[in-house]
């Protein structure tokens, strides 16, 4: 597998800060604040508003992946996707990406795969078109895919997607993504956390308590969900009334 970041939005750091400030109405230019205070207001847009990380964009191209991956990827609806096509390519040549099996389990695999992938390939001599032929396909061929998604995007990817319940294709790839990510912008870094790192909670917790190794009983709020909710729809409503200074708001 090749994950490589092609394109990402120029000055991203002060877009994202300026883009915040004009929603509050501060009219600082974030170029000329000290690295100090970018990471200041950084570390507030964790906790705010995520409207403003939208407007930075990150490029990836991503190859040698499995087809089973990238149907995953595609149900993520607000990345753009442009994949190599089944229909119009001969994918004769592709490799079929093979999990994590015995010797007993190899056999069978290498077996199915390689009649897969033979039969796919006397079809296309026969003059079948590749888009029927296609249909016999294993899942795990080899395809290339080009992805954008913005900040946000991202972030909630992150989430999910590095948490250990996530197949370990998907886990692979996105770590290659983040790790370009970072490479470039190293202040995106609490942007791009697995689910538990970023809120204190699971985001799987009936797969948690089992099965991960990272899970923490401090994780389960259920208790607390519970006496919030009593209270929260037993009392009168209650209506914030915040106030923008200095970029930020109350």
């Amino acid at each position: 597998m090749h994950v490589e970041m092609i394109s990402h939005t120029p000055d991203a750091l002060n877009l994202l800060l300026r883009t915040k400030n004009t929603r509050l109405g501060f009219n600082e230019e974030p170029e000329e604040w000290s690295e100090e205070k970018k990471s200041e207001h950084l570390e507030y847009m964790l906790t705010t508003i995520k409207s403003s990380w939208e407007f930075v964009d990150y490029t990836f191209r991503i190859s040698g992946v499995s087809r089973a991956f990238t149907h995953q990827l595609v149900r993520t609806r607000s990345c753009s996707f442009a994949q190599e096509s089944q229909r119009t390519v001969d994918v004769s040549d592709a490799e079929v990406l093979k999990p994590e099996l015995d010797e007993r389990e190899s056999v069978v695999w290498d077996a199915g795969a390689t009649l897969a992938m033979t039969c796919y390939s006397r079809l296309v001599e026969f003059g079948v078109p590749v888009q029927d032929a296609r249909g016999i396909l294993p899942t795990n061929v080899t395809t290339s895919i080009i992805v954008k998604a913005d900040l946000r995007t991202l972030h909630e990817m992150a989430k999910l997607r590095l948490c250990t319940r996530t197949q370990g294709e998907y886990q692979q790839v996105f770590r290659k993504m983040r790790e370009c990510v970072l490479l470039e912008h190293p202040w995106t870094e609490p942007f791009l956390q697995v689910h538990c790192v970023s809120t204190g909670t699971c985001a799987f917790p009936r797969y948690g308590v089992k099965d991960c190794k990272f899970y923490d009983p401090r994780m389960n709020l259920d208790v607390m969900k519970l006496e919030v909710k009593s209270r929260f729809w037993s009392e009168e409503i209650q209506v914030a009334n915040p106030i923008a200074k200095e970029g930020k708001a109350s």
